[in-house]
């Protein structure tokens, strides 16, 4: 891929262009950790739609420790929203390049994470099990998070509910038919294609990524968190690059005036 277009993927300049194409590739990771993780652990982890109303069940059928682990569920995918938001704010506060790269990097560096703790399902499972969990959980609330404050609400990328009720409201425009009366006193129903195309992609992207994270998974078990955990970095390096090479001319730039200015000083007490 051309640098120039890492760039903008996951930079703080933002193009409708470049967050439709982060929003597809963050759904196609999404959909193969939710995947993933459920044949890991048999627990869908990205929508909390599920863990919520499986709360209540077990609430009313007196199952507290799955209500608790619910709760603690909740809490993180909170958690990790939270943490990306504060990432963020503080790159744009610091008029950083990668204010979106830094929390990539962060999930791509948890799902990795995630990978290493295959090792220990294996032999505590009873400790480990509900951990994972939980860290997938920070993750999908951490990628949701970016998207969401990158589109500015506009993308979504770890559950598709939303997104298939908004194809459904696409759809229903175009099937409407616009009576010659109500053309002349109302605007007119439309589909917009433009976003109609964008939630398909979404979509799509969201399916294949579950469809290759559940043959990886079967297959060759959690090393398949690796690939995924490069092609995260692979979008979020070049700002962060950026920066880093910002940083280091500012601190050679500062260390060389300070150099000249305690000469300058020497020269004059002679």
């Amino acid at each position: 891929m051309p640098v120039s277009y890492l760039r903008a993927l996951s930079e703080s300049r933002r193009t409708r262009k470049a967050n439709i194409h982060l929003g597809v590739s963050l759904a196609f990771v999404a959909g193969a950790i939710n995947a993933g993780g459920f044949l890991a652990v048999l627990q869908y982890t990205s929508h909390m739609t599920g863990i919520v109303s499986a709360m209540a069940d077990n609430l009313i059928l007196s199952n507290m420790a799955a209500v608790a682990t619910g709760l603690a569920s909740l809490a993180c995918f909170i958690a990790g929203a939270a943490y990306s938001t504060i990432l963020i704010n503080w790159g744009r506060h610091h008029r950083m390049r990668s204010e979106y790269a830094y929390p990539l990097l962060w999930e791509a560096l948890l799902l990795l994470c995630f990978g290493l703790m295959g090792n220990v399902l294996e032999s505590h499972q009873a400790l480990a099990v509900p951990l994972t969990v939980l860290l997938l959980c920070f993750i999908m609330g951490l990628q949701n998070a970016i998207i969401t404050k990158v589109s500015k609400s506009e993308i979504r990328t770890t559950h598709m509910t939303g997104i298939v009720t908004d194809i459904g409201i696409e759809l229903g425009k175009l099937v409407y038919i616009n009576s010659q009366e109500e053309s002349a006193r109302y605007k007119p129903v439309r589909t917009d294609w433009r976003r109609l195309a964008l939630l398909a992609s979404l979509l799509l992207s969201f399916f294949v990524g579950g469809a290759a994270g559940a043959v990886g998974f079967k297959h060759a078990g959690y090393v398949t968190t690796v690939p995924l955990a490069v092609f995260l970095i692979l979008l979020a390096i070049v700002p962060l690059v950026d920066d880093a090479r910002t940083r280091t001319r500012l601190f050679l730039r500062h260390h060389a005036h300070g150099r000249r200015a305690g000469k300058g000083g020497s020269l004059g007490l002679r």
